[in-house]
């Protein structure tokens, strides 16, 4: 929806790109991934992707940091577990904004640390699989007061003490 100079848009997706992605996946340690499909409370069905990675102990002279296939499937478990209560328990806009910091992944990291230490555990891909029935109302309080209330003329009138822009002059 376009509102004067702004563009508001629906959340479609994120992913991590192939660089970042690269630049984390070493050699003598463990990558573990989880996936996991969740509702969240205003109606979009997200399919979320995590990643993370086995990190030595500290003082640990083994060269190797692999985890036992039992202690995978254990940290998996977990992932599943965090995302969905993190990721079901909220609308779509607390959940972006819980992608952006990365916070679930931190959480993660906390939780499995009893099983085996990891590092790099971020959320790779969030895909929305369906969406609720498009509603322009909904689409603004995702946005806040970006796009607050217009004008017939499409330009955004100040609804409280906000700094808005003023107009450009044609001449001085």
């Amino acid at each position: 929806d376009v509102q004067g100079k702004y563009c508001n848009t629906n959340f479609h997706g994120i992913h991590m790109t192939r660089e970042k992605l690269c630049s984390r996946v070493r050699k003598w340690q463990t990558l573990i991934e989880a996936t996991v499909d969740v509702k969240t409370t205003d109606g979009y069905l997200l399919r979320v992707f995590c990643m993370g990675f086995t990190k030595k102990l500290p003082k640990q002279i083994k060269k190797t940091a692999y985890a036992q296939a039992s202690q995978v499937r254990a940290i998996r478990k977990k992932m599943v577990d965090i995302m969905a209560k993190q990721v079901g328990s909220e609308d779509l806009k607390a959940v972006v904004l819980k992608l952006i910091p990365d916070s679930i992944g931190k959480d993660i990291e906390k939780e499995c640390l009893d099983i085996y230490p990891l590092h790099d555990v971020h959320i790779r891909k969030v895909k929305v699989l369906k969406k609720p029935k498009f509603d322009l109302g909904r689409l603004m309080d995702l946005h806040g007061e970006i796009g607050g209330a217009t004008d017939e003329n499409g330009e955004i009138v100040a609804t409280s003490n906000d700094f808005i822009e003023p107009q450009v002059q044609e001449s001085v």
